[in-house]
Parts: C-alpha cells; sequence; structure tokens
C-alpha cells in the first residue's frame, strides 16, 4: 500500500502541512523517504499519533478537539462521548487485580454486549498496544484502546468504563496504581483519535476520574460523564 503524502497525514491528524513538515525535519514523527517527498505510514502514524494525544496538554487537546489548526469552512462537530456509553458498558467495581486480566475483563465486557465479532481479535489488539508502551496516566486512570481501529473489531464504536474494586499496577508515569479505566474501540482510526483527543480533554479539565470514583452505580458513572462533559462544553 502507497504511504501518505504530507499533505494527507495533515488532514487526517487535522493540523498544518507547515507544522507536520515541521516535525519531520526534527525526527518528531515517522517517515520514509526524502524530507522533500517524504512517505507516512499510515499504521505508524496512527499509533504515534495515539501516544503523542496522551501526553498533550490542556491547550493541545482543545487545538485537536476543535480541529482548530486546519482552516475549514465547516469544522467537525465534537465527538460526544456519553453517546459512545451505555449502562451495560459500565462496571463500578471491577474484579480485575492485574494488566492482563483488566484487558480480559474489558474485552468481556464489550462481548457481553453483543458488540464484538471476534473477542479474541480485540483482545489480542489491546495486548499489542500496551506492548507499545502503557495506556496508563498520572492520577489512577488508563485509556485502553486497541493498536488498530476498522470495521471488523466491533458492530459499532464504544466506549467502556470500569472502576476496579482495588489499584492495580498498569505501568502509570507517575509509577502510581489505576483504578479508572476507559476502553476506546473506534471503527476507523481518525474516529479513534479525535475521541481519544476529546477523551483526554474532559479529563484534563473536569474531576470525572474522581467522580467515577464516588460514584457507586452505572448510571451515577454515566450521570458524572455527562455532567464532566456539559461542563467542558462551557468553559
Amino acid at each position: 500500500m502507497a504511504g501518505m503524502s504530507l499533505q494527507q497525514v495533515a488532514a487526517y491528524l487535522r493540523v498544518g502541512t507547515p507544522q507536520i513538515a515541521h516535525m519531520a525535519r526534527l525526527g518528531e514523527i515517522p517517515f520514509s523517504g526524502p524530507l522533500t517527498h517524504p512517505l507516512f505510514d499510515k499504521e505508524e502514524i496512527d499509533a504515534w499519533a495515539s501516544r503523542r494525544i496522551l501526553g498533550m496538554g490542556e491547550r493541545r487537546l482543545a487545538d485537536f478537539d476543535r480541529g482548530s489548526d486546519m482552516p475549514s469552512p465547516m469544522p467537525e462537530e465534537p465527538i460526544s462521548l456519553c453517546a459512545l456509553t451505555r449502562d451495560e458498558l459500565v462496571v463500578a467495581g471491577l474484579a480485575s487485580k492485574t494488566k492482563a486480566s483488566v484487558l480480559a475483563d474489558l474485552t468481556k465486557i464489550a462481548e457481553d454486549a453483543g458488540l464484538l465479532y471476534e473477542p479474541r481479535d480485540l483482545l489480542e489488539s489491546l495486548r499489542e498496544r500496551e506492548a507499545l508502551c502503557s495506556t496508563g496516566l498520572a492520577g489512577g486512570v488508563a485509556l485502553v484502546h486497541p493498536r488498530h481501529h476498522d470495521p471488523y473489531l466491533a458492530s459499532e464504536s464504544f466506549m467502556v468504563i470500569a472502576r476496579t474494586a482495588a489499584p492495580i499496577h498498569f505501568g502509570a508515569p507517575d509509577g502510581k496504581p489505576t483504578d479508572v479505566f476507559f476502553a476506546l474501540v473506534m471503527q476507523d482510526d481518525r474516529l479513534h483519535l479525535r475521541a481519544l483527543a476529546r477523551l483526554c480533554l474532559v479529563l484534563s479539565k473536569t474531576d470525572l476520574a474522581n467522580a467515577i470514583r464516588e460514584a457507586d452505580s452505572s448510571e451515577g458513572v454515566i450521570e458524572a460523564l455527562r455532567t464532566a462533559e456539559g461542563r467542558c462544553a462551557i468553559m
């Protein structure tokens, strides 16, 4: 398959072409070929972008959420996180005690909801993504997601939210254990990047993680998400 051009990557990531060219010159983004005509592998770009989004600050997350780096007469509407989840995708008190069991249990939640074509495919993709680097963040939160995103993993895009009964070590950069898990499974990579940036933004601008810790039911968790996303929209 032919690689993506500079302009295609810029449009895909919703940033300006000069910014992608600048990152290529600095060696900050994976590419092949000469700097005058760089080619980008879509799989490598998706993995790179996911890791980069997890490390973005609030301002850059907000810019990505709005797509403000890309001039457009019809900017895309932000993704609704609440629309991605429902009661059966939320578990407050997951029994998982290890990283491996969390990934398996998150997959089982989606399987029980009837969303997966082949649960083993999702679980393997989650493992592959974690092998690149942990999706755990500081503050006891992890944004778990598969390495690849396509319509053959699930019948629709969705988000699982789970709070473990006890925090577990998940490889967070602050070295502390994790107890709040989001599993994002989207039907294409661009939707995934937008949803991931949206979730990071909401978590950084609100007290969503603690609200989930305090919720005593799946309904309470969803209400906490709805409140946080609503607050984020008006900030």
